[in-house]
């Protein structure tokens, strides 16, 4: 999985100190170790939240899985909304560099914004194939079903990476109209949304149903759709 990746290879950045010279071997091998148990119970918790929600996960079972104190929870987190922030910054972090990693590929492989998009939309939908088997669901639908047990801190950066995605597929289709003007009367911005829509509607229905092919189904019909939109033939 990307993410999973791009998460391992933040882990590795993160264990690689500037000056070496500067810093004792116990003060590394000290930061080193909280550093990991941090990523650790952030994925304890992203699992479990994703199992059964925000509520229904306890510190008790995150501290057991990392093998450490309740204090030493404490330590990283203030409390459970913080740790809910910390996830949520997190998975939006990684998402951003997923999606500006596709999105580079599929401008790399065709220089029209139609098309680009059209390529997008499929590596897009070949990413969450893959995903999906290992992480059947959304920490940001999670969140927002759940969200009065958070501060507005939670709240707005959910809020935010919500918007962030209409921001960037709105951005990409102000391009391609001038190019390509749609063949029916449209709100561009509506149609940003989609994969918002899309994205979350198809891991709901895939965990009602126990059919992981929704998601990259959808995606696929959605390229469908888009192309039917803005191409003649």
């Amino acid at each position: 999985m990307l993410t999973k990746c791009i998460r391992d290879i933040t882990r590795v950045t993160a264990m690689c100190p500037a000056a070496p010279r500067q810093t004792l071997p116990s003060v590394q091998l000290s930061t080193r170790k909280r550093s990991q148990t941090h990523e650790r119970l952030l994925d304890f918790a992203y699992d479990a939240i994703i199992q059964k929600g925000f509520a229904a996960t306890s510190i008790e079972e995150l501290v057991e899985a990392a093998g450490i104190t309740k204090s030493g929870f404490f330590y990283h987190f203030k409390d459970k909304n913080d740790l809910a922030r910390q996830l949520l910054e997190r998975y939006l972090a990684e998402s951003e560099i997923v999606l500006d990693q596709l999105e580079v590929r599929a401008r790399e492989l065709h220089d029209d914004p139609l098309h680009a998009f059209l390529i997008f939309l499929k590596l897009y939908s070949e990413m969450v194939r893959d995903m999906i088997a290992q992480h059947p669901g959304c920490i940001v639908s999670t969140l927002t079903y759940q969200d009065r047990l958070f501060d507005e801190t939670v709240v707005r950066l959910n809020r935010e990476g919500m918007l962030a995605w209409r921001a960037r597929f709105l951005r990409w289709l102000e391009e391609i109209v001038p190019v390509h003007p749609p063949r029916v009367a449209v709100d561009i911005s509506d149609l940003a949304d989609q994969m918002t829509v899309i994205a979350d509607g198809s891991i709901i229905m895939q965990r009602a149903l126990a059919d992981p092919s929704i998601l990259e189904r959808q995606a696929m019909l959605h390229r469908s759709m888009v192309r039917r939109l803005f191409l003649d033939n």
